[in-house]
């Protein structure tokens, strides 16, 4: 089972049929939609200030999820795939994004519903990625509009979860599991 931790009182909350990967971390003042799913290795850490992620969203293998209690919240809509090793930092990401392996994003910034930041992309803080964007590069600019369908990735990482969860089923957290 995942470690699944309160930290000063504040306990993860967990929408419906979320999976996380026997060796995930879900910290402190969390809360997460229905069907999202944490992968191996993940950390979701809301230990000084809350994370709230929307419904069907994923954190793949190895990424960090963390808050900075001076600058604020993460939030993370709806839809979205947090690709592998990718490091998540007090910002906002909005419905149907999806963030490369390896990307990092700093205090402050903002991804737009439906855009890209390109894997190994470094989006500086307070950054504002406009909708249905792709952003790449160190530091991460503009480099085109998405196409239609681009970002749609999040609905086979609900598959995948419900996959892991019929063959693992104490990976399965449910509200009433909490």
């Amino acid at each position: 089972m995942a470690l699944i931790k309160s930290y000063k009182g504040m306990t993860p909350r967990f929408g419906k049929d979320c999976y996380l990967s026997e060796n995930a971390s879900v910290i402190g003042d969390v809360t997460m939609g229905d069907e999202c799913s944490v992968w191996f290795n993940a950390v979701v850490r809301g230990d000084v200030a809350p994370i709230t992620i929307g419904d069907r969203s994923n954190v793949q293998d190895g990424s960090c999820i963390h808050v900075t209690h001076d600058t604020g919240p993460t939030h993370i809509g709806s839809d979205v795939t947090i690709g592998h090793n990718v490091t998540v930092h007090a910002c906002t990401i909005r419905d149907g994004a999806l963030i490369g392996m390896g990307a990092t994003l700093l205090d402050g910034c903002e991804v737009g519903e439906g855009s890209i930041v390109a894997a190994g992309a470094l989006v500086l803080q307070n950054t504002k990625i406009p909708p249905h964007e792709i952003w790449g590069g160190v530091p991460a600019k503009y480099l085109k509009p998405t196409r239609p369908g681009q970002t749609d990735n999040a609905k086979h990482y609900v598959a995948y979860a419900k996959y892991y969860m019929d063959e693992n089923p104490d990976t399965v957290v449910n509200p009433s599991q909490e």
